[in-house]
């Protein structure tokens, strides 16, 4: 694989590992990334391959979210299948960093001083507690029709626009995760919600060649902002007003200047590592969560020559208390979601509870797998 910027060749080795718990084989292919200019050093990527007694087979992989965001890591996956196919590239990744230069003289909002966070500057991890609430997995099932009833209660009858699909699955969220947390003086403790935003098209701005390089640049160009709200006013107040508090803290992100600005952050604070602040926790934090969006994510495009794939999903842990949700197109209904949920036990067992109507567990009907040839 070759762009403009340099070759980029994947190694492939193959080792075979037999589970011995589970009925099934496990093939691991380490794949060799070129180095990148901030790494200065080869990457692996490792991948897994699941082969299922049903016949079915799992591919895993895992990334560095410093080098490739899931924008990115959507290119190398189509690009790895069109490879496994002897097909050409449909899109030639671009690794030219100058895309994100810093200006000279560099400025930045100061509210990204609240959004990041030096390494140096962080407070001293949590201590695990015995007995403490574990993380969960569990992939859910939304239809468009209850996606567009979550889009009328979390629209304000003040707003001027209907709040988006994204914008009113996250106000929702936000509102069960603040209900779930049973803990004293819950009308001082704060409860923070990030949505990742994509910079590309925000950098691009109108300009057409910078638009089509920024389509096809292989790197990390996100933002995580995030709002922070008292847990009781999250618990008591309607989903409209939590759906213009999460549209407040992400329309300041949806510009330009936010992500020149954390460009020029990051430079002037170089060469230090930073943190985000939504997963810092203080003596005044209650729960939080990061929603992500995978609706772009191509699954009929990610096809090794086995047939289009039945499901795709990204993983991504935060540690600490920091639960984490993707939400995904349905591979087999236009306009319906499955939802990969990353949550504290007692949160997913609330949104079992009082949101079941909303949230079908996932099976594979689903997924057509049961009518599959």
């Amino acid at each position: 694989m070759s762009s403009s910027g340099g070759e980029f060749m994947v190694t492939v080795r193959r080792k075979e590992v037999v589970a011995a718990m589970l009925p099934m084989q496990k093939h691991w292919l380490p794949l060799m990334l070129p180095c990148f200019s901030v790494i200065r050093s080869h990457v692996e990527v490792p991948a897994e391959v699941t082969e299922l007694k049903c016949g079915g087979i799992v591919v895993a992989c895992t990334f560095d979210h410093r080098i490739a965001d899931a924008y990115s890591t959507n290119m190398f996956l189509v690009s790895w299948a069109e490879m496994a196919q002897s097909k050409p590239l449909s899109v030639i990744p671009s690794f030219q960093r100058s895309l994100l230069n810093p200006r000279h003289p560099g400025s930045y909002a100061p509210s990204l001083d609240h959004m990041y966070v030096p390494i140096s500057a962080l407070p001293p991890p949590k201590v695990p507690q015995p007995g403490a609430d574990p993380l969960i997995s569990r992939p859910y099932y939304v239809t468009a029709e209850k996606l567009s009833l979550l889009q009328t209660l979390a629209t304000s009858k003040s707003s001027s626009y209907k709040r988006t699909k994204l914008e009113s699955l996250s106000a929702f969220l936000w509102k069960i995760v603040a209900k779930s947390a049973h803990m004293e003086n819950a009308n001082q403790k704060i409860c923070k919600m990030s949505v990742v935003v994509d910079g590309r098209k925000r950098l691009s701005s109108g300009d057409e060649d910078r638009t089509t390089a920024m389509a096809s640049y292989f790197g990390n160009v996100l933002s995580f902002p995030f709002g922070e709200k008292i847990v009781n006013d999250l618990k008591e107040k309607p989903l409209s007003w939590v759906g213009d508090e999460v549209h407040d803290f992400l329309e300041a992100a949806m510009t330009k200047e936010h992500f020149l600005g954390l460009i020029d952050w990051v430079e002037a604070h170089r060469p230090e590592p930073a943190a985000l602040n939504m997963c810092c926790s203080g003596n005044s934090d209650g729960p939080g969560l990061t929603v992500s969006s995978g609706q772009r994510f191509p699954v009929a495009k990610v096809d090794f020559w086995w047939g289009r794939p039945a499901l795709g999903s990204y993983h991504f842990p935060w540690g600490e208390e920091v639960g984490y949700v993707m939400p995904m197109p349905s591979p087999t209904v236009d306009g319906d979601w499955v939802v990969y949920m990353h949550l504290l036990k007692a949160q997913i067992e609330l949104i079992e509870t009082e949101a079941a109507d909303i949230f079908s567990p996932l099976t594979a009907d689903h997924l057509n797998l049961l009518n599959a040839d």
